[in-house]
């Protein structure tokens, strides 16, 4: 069966980023968001190190290495788009969706992938987690045999939408925000695959994004969630 760019929906990822890099808002707000460590951990800047879960890799080859750095190639970023200038969480997040569910293996190297995917991210290493983005490119072996059937696919995003307990988040300690401005939005769409011969098929996707959107500056990304949150 023929392999596809690795998946965003929920059973991609592990059960959570490490306890250790989880920084409580709250005794309570630990109790109501532990389901969803991620918003605790971004609201206050804890996110720096995740490390992919194995769980993300496809199988049987594995996924990219986490700790890898986003190569620069001469040739540039291939069919990645370019980050748009957008103030706005919901709208970048979308975008932002748009381009992890894209690739074109026969116009696009795996080191322009990643290049393309890390100009979308934050500067600010103490939030940036580029383990959990780099993650979703497969490794060097599974990209070769991708190119090899001219694997490609195109995304279609139908809504982008801060998840309920991200507002309750921020409406029991507003002032959170304002440490590092990183919104977590959660966006829906499909995923449509094909490769040589006319094959190809479609699928729904979710992701939960950490988009970093300081004020009277364009907006950035900063993490992939762990597990899906509406």
């Amino acid at each position: 069966m023929q392999k596809r760019f690795p998946s965003l929906s929920p059973s991609s990822y592990g059960a959570g980023w490490p306890a250790s890099k989880r920084v409580a808002i709250g005794a309570s707000a630990v109790a109501v968001l532990l389901a969803i460590a991620v918003v605790v951990a971004l609201l206050t800047g804890g996110s720096n190190g995740h490390r992919a879960p194995e769980t993300a890799a496809p199988t049987p080859t594995g996924s990219s290495s986490p700790s890898e750095a986003a190569p620069k190639p001469s040739s540039g970023s291939g069919s990645v788009p370019r980050p748009p200038q957008i103030a706005e969480p919901v709208a970048y997040a979308t975008a932002a969706a748009k381009m992890l569910w894209s690739y074109d293996t026969r116009t696009t190297s795996r080191d322009q992938q990643l290049a393309g995917m890390r100009a979308w991210m934050t500067t600010e290493t103490t939030y940036a987690d580029w383990a959990s983005v780099s993650g979703q490119v497969p490794d060097p072996v599974l990209w070769s045999r991708m190119a090899d059937q001219d694997q490609h696919a195109t995304a279609h995003v139908t809504e982008g939408h801060y998840p309920s307990a991200f507002k309750q988040a921020l409406a029991d300690d507003p002032s959170a925000i304002t440490k590092a401005y990183i919104y977590v939005v959660t966006v829906n769409g499909k995923q449509q695959i094909g490769w040589r011969s006319g094959g190809g098929g479609a699928e729904e996707r979710a992701v939960t994004l950490a988009v970093q959107c300081r004020p009277n500056h364009d907006c950035t990304l900063a993490a992939i969630a762990p597990s899906v949150t509406q």
